[in-house]
């Protein structure tokens, strides 16, 4: 799989050949879609909670006899029924995580990286990045670059010029190589990779789990 590579500093586009075990391989929507629904079910807190009967306080003295008053038979005022009362069927405090297989989740990853390469979506930069520390000159060299809308994934430092000099800048997003994931490289229109972090993102995609069985 033949990919761009943009060179930073004198902003001339080359070609290299990627592995097509991980970036030429023809994406399933069913993968895709089972590793997001899995990370989005992980983001979710799951702290709502309501009341329900037996938490209200409140006497549970019956508020009127049985027969006899013209409405409706009740019981205390904690019941659903009334202002103040509990919920009916509320929701609770739970976990909506999921489990998926880490062999699903790679496969995952290498279709969401497939699917960039396919579509023209992912280019990769080399150069140094330590000459741009102005927000102004960045912006101007992602603009001449057309690299909006775009997730770039990096093996910068947090206090690196680069990355304090390009947070201001819209529809720009960043990730450490280490934390690439299916859902962020979809969310955003275009992949940029530095050369630096590409190998890494090509040893979590080959790793092999080994299973060891103690007796």
């Amino acid at each position: 799989m033949k990919v761009n590579v943009v060179n930073i500093d004198t902003e001339k586009t080359t070609s290299e050949n990627l592995q097509d075990e991980v970036f030429g391989l023809d994406p399933r929507k069913d993968i895709l879609h089972r590793v997001v629904t899995w990370q989005l079910s992980r983001k979710r807190l799951g702290t709502r909670k309501t009341k329900s009967r037996g938490e209200i306080t409140g006497s549970t003295k019956k508020i009127m006899r049985q027969k006899g008053s013209g409405g409706a038979r009740h019981s205390t005022k904690k019941v659903n029924l009334f202002r103040g009362g509990g919920t009916a069927f509320g929701p609770n405090v739970r976990d909506h995580s999921t489990k998926l297989p880490k062999k699903i989740r790679k496969l995952g990853l290498k279709y969401a990286l497939s699917s960039k390469a396919k579509n023209n979506e992912l280019t990769i930069i080399d150069g140094d990045f330590s000459n741009l520390s102005q927000t102004k000159e960045v912006q101007n060299k992602i603009k001449k670059l057309d690299l909006f809308n775009s997730l770039i994934v990096n093996n910068f430092t947090d206090d690196s010029p680069f990355i304090k000099a390009a947070k201001n800048i819209r529809n720009v997003n960043f990730l450490k190589a280490e934390g690439i994931n299916v859902y962020d490289i979809l969310k955003n229109k275009k992949l940029i990779i530095t050369k630096d972090s590409l190998n890494s993102i090509m040893e979590r995609c080959s790793w092999v789990l080994v299973v060891m069985i103690f007796y």
